[in-house]
C-alpha cells in the first residue's frame, strides 16, 4: 500500500499507478490538478481557450473533449461531479486519490510523459471501460 497522511485512505499501488498514468496520457497538465485542488472547476472553465491560457490543457479543448476526458477520470478515481440540490453539475472536484498524486507531484512542474506503450495501455484501459 501507497503511505497516506494518517486517517486518508491508502490506495493499492496498483490503483495509484493506474491513475497516474490516466493523467500523464491526459492533454490536461499539472496547473489543472492545482486549480482543482484549491476549488472546484466547470467544464466552460477548463476548455478553449480558457483552458489552455490558464495552464490546464495541452491546447485549447471543447467542452465535450473536457467532459469524456473528466470522465475517464473520475472512472479511475481522480475526479468527481459535484452535486447540488438540483442533482449533478458541470464541476468538478479532486477526490483524495487525486489529492494524494498532486502531493507526491508537488515539486514537479509538469508530469512525467508517457512512452507510446504507456499511452496505448491507457487507451485499451479507457476501451476496455467503455470511456473513450
Amino acid at each position: 500500500m501507497v503511505s497516506s497522511p494518517p486517517g486518508a485512505p491508502t490506495y493499492a499501488p496498483a490503483v495509484v499507478a493506474r491513475a497516474e498514468l490516466a493523467l500523464r496520457a491526459s492533454p490536461f497538465q499539472l496547473g489543472l490538478l492545482r486549480a482543482l485542488a484549491q476549488d472546484s472547476l466547470s467544464l466552460g472553465a477548463a476548455s478553449g481557450e480558457p483552458g489552455y491560457a490558464l495552464g490546464y490543457t495541452r491546447r485549447p479543448l471543447g467542452e465535450s473533449r473536457i467532459e469524456r476526458e473528466f470522465n475517464w477520470l473520475i472512472q479511475v478515481g481522480l475526479l468527481r461531479r459535484e452535486v447540488d440540490g438540483q442533482g449533478i453539475t458541470d464541476r468538478f472536484r479532486l477526490t483524495p486519490l487525486g489529492r494524494e498524486i498532486l502531493q507526491n507531484w508537488r515539486s514537479l512542474d509538469a508530469w512525467p510523459p508517457t512512452s507510446c506503450r504507456e499511452r496505448l495501455q491507457n487507451r485499451l484501459r479507457r476501451v476496455a471501460a467503455g470511456s473513450f
